[in-house]
């Protein structure tokens, strides 16, 4: 799992970060409630309505 910063190395694969950011926006975030809370496979753990007002700085960054 993801989190915090972002989605994680996709080492700079832009289809793989794409595919990777989908991923997580539709099976975790479109799917589960702010609520939610997360042990993310690097970093702290944090909940997904902390990290949901990063995503479009994830989309920016593009990783």
């Amino acid at each position: 799992m993801p989190f915090p910063g972002g989605v994680g190395n996709t080492h700079d694969d832009p289809k793989a970060f794409a595919s990777l950011l989908h991923d997580v926006e539709t099976k975790i975030f479109d799917a589960l409630p702010d609520e939610t809370w997360v042990y993310p496979g690097h970093g702290n753990d944090t909940s997904l309505g902390a990290e949901r007002p990063h995503l479009p700085e994830w989309h920016a960054r593009g990783w």
